[in-house]
């Protein structure tokens, strides 16, 4: 499966490295096959600044990348990102096509923008649960959460709570085991899920 990690100035760097590491791990430890093909997407395909003058330069821009079947978007410094037509019609076209559609931390504010969280459970960072709920009155914003598992989205809070969504993502598309022992590789501790199942209500 094509997972594609969207990352964008300003990008808090775990967000994305976090995901891209599991994804990576998996199937690189995973005996007779190749599960998951990874890659970071920019907007151009240009050098990324990430948070800290961090540069990156992502595989692939809008124009020329593969089928995404995992669709991750990172969070970060996501108001200019908001205000990019462009990036937000892209990530909802995507959505339409991705058998998941997830966030790290304050990229729920991007999928939200794009209409894909409406009437959902979602999370996001501590710090930003108040601001997205403000924001989009038709979420439910939860907090005390690791990630919230919906289905066909997925959402997670802050920084390394990518790391515990994605493995729990590897878990739901390939079984348990690869992400236990991805996480064993990793030297992760992960608290299995609390929320493998999607919440209603």
């Amino acid at each position: 499966m094509n997972i594609g990690i969207y990352i964008y100035d300003q990008a808090e760097v775990l967000d994305f490295s976090g995901p891209f590491e599991v994804f990576s791990t998996a199937s690189r430890i995973c005996p007779g096959e190749n599960p998951f093909t990874v890659f970071l997407i920019g907007e151009t395909g240009g050098i990324v600044t990430a948070r800290a003058g961090y540069q990156v330069k992502p595989a692939y821009g809008f124009a020329d990348h593969p089928a995404i079947d995992v669709l991750i978007v990172s969070g970060g410094v996501h108001y200019g990102e908001m205000k990019k037509p462009n990036v937000i019609r892209w990530i909802a076209h995507q959505a339409k096509k991705a058998e998941i559609v997830a966030s790290v931390c304050t990229g729920a504010f991007l999928l939200a923008a794009a209409e894909l969280l409406k009437d959902r459970n979602v999370t996001t960072h501590w710090s930003d649960i108040e601001s997205l709920q403000k924001h989009y009155p038709d979420l439910t914003v939860r907090d005390s959460v690791r990630w919230i598992d919906e289905g066909d989205v997925v959402t997670s809070g802050g920084i390394s709570a990518g790391i515990d969504m994605s493995l729990h993502i590897v878990a739901r598309l390939h079984g348990l085991d690869l992400a236990r022992r991805t996480a064993l590789q990793m030297e992760f501790h992960w608290t299995e899920p609390e929320q493998r199942q999607p919440i209603k209500g």
